[in-house]
């Protein structure tokens, strides 16, 4: 399993989910400027990323079901 790309790709997505996450909590945390001006966008690129990861997540499990 680790040796597949498919897999290391769905792992970085994942990762891409919790840096983005991480960084909104932290702005919303420390408010201010940057947070009124930046904190839609960076839950929009959240959701996008998200997404993402969740398809490759259906996408890995669909495709490992037709290796067995």
């Amino acid at each position: 399993m680790r040796d597949d790309p498919f897999f290391i790709l769905v792992v970085i997505a994942v990762l891409l989910v919790a840096g983005i996450l991480l960084f909104g909590i932290g702005t919303f945390g420390k408010g201010g400027d940057f947070n009124r001006k930046y904190a839609n966008k960076i839950m929009r690129w959240r959701i996008g990323a998200q997404f993402v990861a969740v398809c490759l997540i259906l996408a890995y499990v669909w495709l490992g079901r037709g290796a067995q």
